[in-house]
């Protein structure tokens, strides 16, 4: 067994560093399966001191935070959930890879107790690496409720490392697992810690000490891995180890051999490989741990879980309940939503009220009005609406409902050639929408059949991210002011549609393959907490309202430049007036003042075509005229490859300065940029569910792009981009054309 707590006290420091108050601080990393109550633990240790960040050169986020115990401050790195420490998926080379590069002092390991034997199953190969483990033993509630009787304190003493019963939604065992960490740390930890030693059957075991003979002889990777784990991983055909290995060299081609002898001799013999002897092994060894700690009862509560599922699941009962869901989040988004939503644009309506009052007429105006305060402001007035809707989401998340989600969608993945994996891409992706394509694209990297990885990878960026939710809000508030729920679920209908059948033509013809079987666990029912959906909730809200801080204000002070820059001549704008001074020796009283507004009207447009941007609008409406695309609306979308939410931030400043009256602002007629939308005559139906389509499907952000190439290609991410574009505008050109034919 591990031997991770020693009876002598050792001092010593993490890191050799003591924060600015002289409390130790002490680096630990919190582990799980996924579902197992990691995540929440995390939230109920942390609170309000967790902070989103991102794994050094990869785009996941990294949570941390810092909870007090005593005289240390303890930071947690809350650990992407995975199944094990092998190289299968991008979340299981994440933490193995915090674990051994980053070192932390304890590696607390969360446990479902409903499903002992499985999560017990990462919490040995932990062991196995030789790392200091402290056990939360989390749903302890529902273990009792389902008869399940656990003895913790049995299975501290065969493991030899500490177990700590939790129910971490009520924040139940969390002042109990930091002091057993800093017992741990206080004991030794790393420098006392020995790996776990399971025994693999005899001939295995011969491999597994001849390889580990020869490691140590050479000191081959032994600097970061126990020789032993280092065999095991050569005899799993890890891809992560293996290929570090063969960057080294060394004995590298001769383990490689060893592995196939004895896999050879596996496949002859027992019909069998060596990852798969090893994993039932370690079962058996779990197995044989739990016999005297677990005890069931012999009447079990009846599983809530199944007989919800009966229906939620119902081959046609569940996805017509699934989408009775999604409209319901989208008709509470617009109807509670529209009520903060109208006390954020109030707020930025005075915002550039007072900046007309007190800043003098002229650029410096203009910038800060039209640049900052309508660009931004058009962005944060849907803060409100994006927080409902993440908070709907985020509750469903936190039930277990996507997972059952992803269950459904499986059934339909499969005949357009997609893996039922590429179900969580296109969740992530905004398929529920509000997700975003970069987390979304990175998923994909957990299918293992490269077809499907790009043919996902292609798609993902189709679906409704939070970013183009807002574009797509304020289209709907323009021209269904009335039917934006229903619309809203028609859009993100309509962005499953076009993926898959994208999908299944690129199957049939750049990539084809046969589609791969797909296996997934649905985890149990559990009703969220509160501060769990509100905690989440807040982060997504906060990541969005720092983009629009950060990224939307420098994009809109950029656009405002170039929609600025350069001016009208003084002899165009002595012409207008000249219109102005003929029209006022002629006319008086209202007509004088409408007359004069159609000439300020007619100036303000004259000088946004002028701009640089109005000269990149102007010019593309040659060619997007055929898909009914004004010249604004071009300024737009063109903006909108840097980010998708400029697409608002651009068109409020496009329409701010074409504004005839600034004065009007002032006297409360302001219409807004949404209703100056709505009047413009470009805006034609047929032109409307056009920019639809192609806000839905033309080539994502330039983050995506990047990401994209980094998970495949560059060729790949180009070819995809500018396929999207293509496609995407000679759709949008049928769709126009045909109706305005028909209409």
């Amino acid at each position: 067994m591990a031997n991770c707590v020693s009876a002598v006290l050792v001092s010593k420091e993490s890191d050799g560093m003591k924060t600015g108050n002289t409390k130790t601080r002490l680096n630990i990393a919190l582990s799980g399966q996924p579902n197992c109550g990691k995540s929440t633990m995390f939230n109920a240790l942390t609170g309000s001191t967790a902070r989103v960040g991102n794994y050094p050169g990869i785009t996941v986020d990294r949570m941390e935070g810092v909870y007090s115990y005593g005289s240390y401050d303890i930071k947690i790195t809350d650990l992407p959930g995975t199944y094990s420490l092998s190289s299968y998926s991008l979340e299981e080379v994440v933490a193995r890879d915090v674990i051994i590069n980053e070192k932390p002092d304890v590696v607390v390991c969360m446990l479902d107790a409903t499903a002992i034997e499985r999560s017990l199953y990462l919490t040995v190969q932990l062991m196995e690496l030789g790392v200091p483990v402290v056990i939360g033993m989390n749903m302890m509630d529902s273990a009792r409720k389902n008869g399940v009787h656990i003895d913790s304190l049995k299975l501290s003493e065969l493991l030899n490392v500490p177990v700590v019963e939790c129910v971490a939604r009520r924040g139940v065992g969390k002042e109990e697992l930091m002091r057993k960490v800093v017992d741990v740390y206080e004991h030794g930890g790393r420098d006392v810690c020995k790996p776990l030693h399971i025994s693999y059957g005899n001939e295995l075991e011969e491999v597994i000490e001849s390889m580990s003979r020869e490691i140590n002889g050479v000191e081959f990777m032994t600097e970061r891995y126990p020789a032993r784990w280092i065999a095991l991983k050569y005899l799993e055909e890890d891809s992560a180890v293996v290929g570090y290995g063969k960057e080294i060299g060394g004995i590298h081609e001769k383990l490689c051999s060893r592995v196939q002898e004895y896999k050879q001799h596996v496949q002859k013999a027992l019909d069998s490989y060596p990852e798969a002897i090893i994993a039932d092994q370690r079962y058996g060894f779990i197995n044989a741990l739990i016999k005297d700690v677990v005890m069931r009862k012999t009447s079990l509560n009846y599983d809530i879980s199944d007989k919800v599922d009966k229906v939620l699941t119902q081959r046609f009962l569940g996805p017509i309940i699934m989408f009775g869901i999604l409209y319901l989040m989208f008709y509470v988004t617009f109807n509670v939503g529209a009520i903060p939503q109208g006390w954020v644009e109030d707020i930025f309506g005075w915002m550039g009220d007072l900046a007309v009052r007190f800043i003098p007429e002229g650029l410096f105006q203009s910038l800060i009005v039209s640049g900052v305060i309508d660009g931004v402001g058009a962005v944060m007035g849907f803060a409100p609406l994006i927080m409902i809707m993440f908070a709907m989401l985020v509750f469903l998340e936190d039930l277990g409902y996507m997972a059952r989600v992803a269950y459904m969608f499986d059934r339909i993945l499969r005949f357009f050639g997609l893996h039922g994996a590429s179900v969580m891409p296109f969740i992530l992706s905004g398929g529920i929408p509000g997700g975003c394509a970069v987390p979304g694209v990175m998923t994909a990297r957990t299918l293992r059949s490269r077809n499907e990885r790009l043919a996902t990878i292609f798609t993902a960026p189709y679906f409704v991210c939070g970013a183009k939710i807002t574009a797509f809000l304020v289209l709907c508030a323009a021209f269904f002011p009335d039917n934006g729920d229903t619309v809203m679920l028609l859009i993100t209908l309509a962005s499953w549609v076009g993926a898959l059948l994208v999908s299944l033509l690129l199957r049939k013809t750049v990539i084809k393959g046969e589609s791969t079987p797909f296996i997934m666990e649905l985890p149990p029912y559990r009703l969220p907490t509160f501060y769990g959906v509100a905690i989440h909730t807040l982060e997504r809200v906060w990541q969005y309202v720092k983009k629009a801080g950060t990224v939307i204000f420098s994009i809109s002070v950029l656009l405002w430049v170039l929609m600025t820059f350069p001016q009208l001549p003084e002899d165009v704008n002595a012409g207008f007036d000249n219109k102005i001074e003929a029209v006022s020796s002629e006319l008086s009283g209202e007509e004088l003042n409408k007359q004069i507004n159609e000439i300020e009207s007619d100036r303000s447009e004259e000088a946004l075509r002028y701009s640089v941007a109005g000269r990149i609008g102007t010019a593309m409406e040659s060619v997007t005229h055929l898909a009914g695309f004004n010249w604004r609306a071009n300024i737009a979308l063109f903006a909108g490859v840097a980010a998708k939410e400029v697409i608002v931030s651009t068109l409020s400043t496009a329409y701010s300065l074409g504004e005839a009256d600034p004065d009007a602002v002032i006297e409360g007629d302001d219409m807004g940029f949404i209703d100056r939308m709505r009047n413009d005559p470009s805006w034609t139906m047929p032109a409307v569910i056009s920019i639809f389509v192609f806000m839905l499907l033309y080539c994502p952000c330039f983050v995506t792009i990047v990401v994209m190439a980094r998970e495949s290609s560059w060729g790949w991410a180009i070819f995809a981009s500018v396929a999207s574009i293509l496609g995407s505008f000679l759709l949008s050109v049928i769709i126009y054309q045909v109706g305005t034919n028909l209409i």
